[in-house]
């Protein structure tokens, strides 16, 4: 599709006016936003990627209008097996709830920046070596196994070799400041908390960028429809943490989703790389006649994959066990950490959900019980809440 450069500028100043606006009218002043407010704020976002693809399909046509829709929802549906790290990060750092917003907002203007530069480092390989798209497929299969592999520890998440370097090498306080990344701590200088959270983010947005990059050029190699697809899949992004905060741990069949999708463009790749074969060891270097599947195909699929998968994980016992044991220790570690926030309606809020969580517990059946890692220190947290919260009532 060719695209001039006034409409590269236009759309560059529009994403770049959205994330400023998200910023100043939403992010700047620390609060912690309501259900309703994440729910307008997410659809508007998603309404306006929408009525992007709409103008793609309008004005370029209906393959790359195609090839926009797919890469939007591939890179959408990746963004949100993202936000689950995050959510893991930030309680392993225990973000104070009012601060989330920032940590976030900083995650996804670094993740656009990072996935920006493998876009254009990416479209550069494609251009010069054909051989590129075998690697892109290789990467995006094994990928796919990857994610099939049992989760790691949650502590592991945040533990990474960057964080444990700079907690070494630079003086950080246990505390936080506010939304400060430095501070002064007995008369001295020292980084916050803060900083190492977005240290943790930015690493794990680099991270995400190897895989959903190669993702969406199996889709399209348009240059405009990566980068759009792309920015309009992260924008909202915050929003919709607030909105699926907890949702997250339900999508317990999401990595198995994602794995088939990945799998399937994967293969998509490596069938396109034999199509367009120069490889001197691959059938003498002449293109193998293969089936190429088509962006219409592909599209259905990752429809059809991902609503699958959402229904099957929403339905599943074992989703609901999973979000009830995750979330119980989340939140009951969330409201005996005072740090965790100030604010009493959210304290109220935390306690409703651990209340549901904790009858959700008692009602699982034995072998649901199983999965409950490490009860004992469990039983104790829970019931540590339960103190703090008959303390501030007596109060």
């Amino acid at each position: 599709m060719q695209v001039s450069p006034l409409i590269w500028t236009l759309t560059i100043v529009f994403i770049l006016a959205l994330l400023a606006f998200d910023f100043f009218f939403h992010v700047r002043k620390a609060h912690i936003p309501t259900l309703k407010e994440a729910a307008i704020w997410s659809s508007i976002y998603i309404g306006i990627a929408i009525v992007f693809g709409l103008g793609v399909l309008i004005f370029g046509g209906a393959d790359p209008g195609s090839e926009y829709f797919a890469g939007y929802i591939t890179e959408k549906a990746l963004s949100v097996d993202n936000l689950f790290v995050f959510l893991i990060i930030m309680s392993s750092f225990r973000v104070p709830r009012e601060d989330q917003q920032k940590v976030l907002l900083f995650g996804i203007v670094f993740s656009l920046i990072a996935r920006t530069a493998f876009i254009f480092l990416g479209a550069a390989l494609i251009n010069s070596f054909a051989w590129i798209f075998y690697f892109f497929g290789l990467i995006l299969l094994l990928t796919a196994g990857n994610m099939l592999k049992p989760k790691k520890d949650e502590k592991d998440e945040a533990d990474n070799l960057i964080i444990r370097l700079a907690r070494k090498v630079l003086p950080t306080s246990e505390h936080y400041d506010g939304d400060k990344l430095i501070t002064v701590e007995n008369g001295k200088r020292v980084l916050t908390p803060m900083l190492l959270v977005m240290v943790a983010i930015g690493g794990t947005d680099i991270l995400f960028a190897l895989d959903s990059i190669p993702a969406i050029f199996g889709l399209t190699q348009d240059v405009f429809i990566v980068f759009t697809a792309t920015a309009f899949s992260l924008l909202g992004l915050r929003q919709l943490f607030f909105l699926i905060d907890g949702l997250l741990d339900r999508l317990v069949y999401l990595s198995y989703g994602l794995a088939a999708i990945l799998g399937f463009i994967g293969v998509k790749l490596i069938l396109h790389a034999l199509h367009e074969n120069n490889v001197p060891f691959i059938n003498n270097g002449e293109h193998v006649p293969v089936v190429e599947i088509s962006t219409g195909v592909s599209l259905t699929f990752i429809l059809g994959v991902l609503v699958v998968t959402v229904v099957a994980s929403m339905l599943s016992p074992k989703g609901k066990a999973h979000a009830a044991i995750s979330g119980a220790r989340r939140h009951a570690t969330a409201y005996v950490d005072l740090e965790y926030t100030a604010d009493q309606s959210e304290r109220n809020r935390v306690f409703t959900r651990l209340l549901a969580e904790e009858e959700a517990i008692r009602s699982l059946q034995p072998k649901y019980r199983q999965w409950v890692r490490d009860e004992v220190e469990l039983m104790a947290l829970l019931k540590r809440a339960h103190d703090e919260h008959d303390a501030s009532v007596t109060k």
